[in-house]
């Protein structure tokens, strides 16, 4: 069986938009994404599918569900074998344990591989208790702030109003070294396994009295996403070290999938279009107290993959907030270089940099929040922050700088999965590098083993048969007939050949290439661009294969050949489909199209 804690990190990790757009194409609607339903009939669009959820719902059939619900539903999966499917998409291996439980959703409880297992475990699962036990924590806490005139005046000091204390959760921890043992009656005082131990709230020692975790200091409550308490954070009164301490990490807490707020500024977040990442828990609490809402700040740790896929999951655009200090700067590149492989187009994720010795505490206290949103208004989009990093490593003004340049650029972005940004970032370095966007995209790949030349053979063999690989020809030799491709004739269920998947990957880069740059494409960008994902070796073997020659092909006459090939595809697909079902359930729409399409 799968354990519950990989079911969950595996959910947090994948985005169901990318699982739901493997199988057929979404249209963005406001914050959601619609298309017609893979599970019912229909012409107009019921089927949703919202990111910052995680979650689809049609509002014609009702079928709902996370991305495990949803392979195992449109492609007829296992529990098991939808698991193992995403799994492999997220990079993630799969723990087995003898004693565990597949529970699945978390907003519509549709799979699961034993829902009596799950019910039971729900009652009496270990993970309940330590909720309590956090929940019981946060209340002392708070209680104590009530009583300390010091945590009082020290909040006072720093611009915290009471009502926006009480808004966090925020609470003290008094100085005395078991504290909670006047909570919890069980206190743990010599064993190491209390689930106070495993909970991060009190700290054992092999041969010692065990003691509170956090001693005078204005204490943080962090919350998952069901609003649940998982972990604090302690501000140290006076000179205690260190100044910020976490929880540890526990079966509740990790610190590189959290983000301190989150939780609570989605609605700002959703509202205003963007998020502001900050880095210290009093960033936050200052700027929603100045009515900046949309913000929340990494726990400690530098900016993770997940900390990026959960926010894009949110907003369109991430505006990263960083000191303006050496620290800042460096910590803003991590992020950079974190950023890239998530990066999606469409996608927005920018760099602010404070003035010198400003935090977003310190500076929205001095000068307000319009000042603060100005700032945000100037933030460096990506790229800016990308070619400006790079630039100031190496002397532009020379041939040896220049070549440094690309060599250091190289890497990075062949990290850069959203193909239209990736095409003009590229296209932005070589104008630094001063050479031909061509060249560059060549000088990126020279010293990769076992890569052939994409120069054209003269080489004539004959056409592969397949109408994907016939358009794939074509789309190489003229990028233009992508945006004269009927994108429903590939939408279709049945046939999931790489040659198709590849196709449809391919008139996405090229249409939106096209129209995004009056440069003309080439065999050397386009596999550049497909260098790092899985349709890169087939690619590489049709373009070996062979190449359309201008004076030996009618292309349009290729093309239109091709096109009509695909309706034949379609057409034989759905009658499959119809022919399917039984023909009592059939409607009578239904019945009209299947005939029409055995007389057509």
């Amino acid at each position: 069986m799968i354990e519950q804690s990989f079911i969950q990190e595996l959910l947090e990790r994948i985005d169901i938009v990318d699982v739901v757009t493997r199988h057929f194409r979404l249209r963005k609607a406001g914050a959601n994404y619609t298309a017609c339903c893979p599970f019912h009939n229909e012409k107009t669009p019921s089927f949703t599918v919202n990111s910052s959820k995680q979650f689809y719902h049609c509002f014609g059939c009702g079928r709902h569900g996370n991305a495990i619900n949803f392979l195992m539903e449109h492609s007829g999966l296992s529990f098991i074998e939808a698991v193992e499917s995403l799994s492999a998409h997220a990079g993630l291996q799969i723990p087995v344990q003898s004693t565990v439980y597949a529970s699945v959703s978390n907003a519509g409880k549709v799979a699961t591989a034993n829902p009596s297992v799950e019910e039971k475990t729900e009652l009496s699962s270990p993970s309940v208790d330590l909720y309590e036990r956090m929940e019981q924590a946060a209340r002392f806490y708070r209680q104590q702030l009530k009583q300390s005139e010091e945590a009082i005046t020290y909040l006072k000091t720093r611009g915290v109003l009471g009502q926006t204390a009480l808004q966090f959760g925020i609470g003290y921890a008094p100085p005395s070294w078991q504290n909670l043992s006047g909570v919890f009656a069980d206190y743990p005082f010599d064993d190491p396994d209390h689930p106070l131990v495993h909970a991060g709230l009190v700290v054992a020692h092999d041969g010692k009295r065990n003691h509170d975790r956090f001693r005078h200091r204005i204490v943080f409550p962090i919350f998952d996403r069901k609003k649940k308490i998982i972990g604090f954070g302690g501000r140290a009164l006076g000179a205690g070290e260190p100044k910020y301490l976490n929880s540890p990490e526990t079966s509740l807490f990790i610190k590189g999938r959290e983000l301190y707020n989150l939780v609570h500024a989605s609605p700002a977040i959703r509202k205003s279009g963007r998020v502001v990442v900050v880095e210290g828990y009093m960033d936050v609490v200052m700027l929603a107290q100045y009515g900046i809402e949309n913000v929340v700040a990494t726990l400690g740790t530098a900016t993770t993959a997940t900390h990026i896929q959960k926010l894009l999951r949110h907003t369109d655009e991430v505006i990263f907030c960083f000191d303006g200090d050496e620290a800042g700067s460096k910590a803003a590149w991590r992020a950079l270089e974190t950023s890239l492989p998530q990066l999606k187009d469409g996608k927005d994720i920018k760099f602010l940099f404070l003035p010198d010795r400003e935090d977003p505490d310190s500076y929205i206290r001095k000068y307000g929040r319009m000042a603060f949103e100005e700032l945000l208004e100037k933030s460096l989009p990506l790229s800016v922050f990308f070619c400006n990093g790079l630039s100031t490593r190496v002397n532009i003004g020379t041939s040896e700088g220049r070549a440094r340049l690309i060599q250091l650029a190289g890497p990075l972005l062949a990290q850069i999965n959203a193909p239209i940004f990736g095409f003009m970032l590229m296209k932005r370095v070589s104008e630094l590098a001063g050479v031909d966007q061509n060249q560059l995209a060549t000088f990126l790949k020279t010293g990769k083993k076992d890569r052939p030349s994409v120069r054209r053979s003269e080489v004539s063999r004959p056409l592969s048969v397949t109408p994907y690989r016939r358009l794939i020809q074509i789309l190489l030799h003229s990028p233009d007939y992508a945006n004269r491709i009927d994108m429903n004739l590939l939408l279709v269920s049945g046939d999931q050949s790489e040659e198709k998947a590849l196709l449809i990957a391919l008139v996405d880069f090229l249409g939106a290439a096209v129209r995004a740059s009056e440069e003309e494409l080439n065999l050397v960008t386009i596999l550049s661009y497909f260098d790092q994902t899985s349709h890169h070796d087939l690619l590489e073997n049709i373009i070996r294969d062979v190449y359309v020659k201008d004076e030996s092909w009618n292309i349009d006459a290729e093309f239109i050949g091709g096109i009509e090939r695909l309706r034949e595809v379609h057409r034989r697909s759905r009658i499959a489909e119809l022919h399917s079902r039984p023909l009592a359930s059939l409607t009578l729409e239904e019945k009209n199209e299947l005939r029409q399409l055995m007389l057509s």
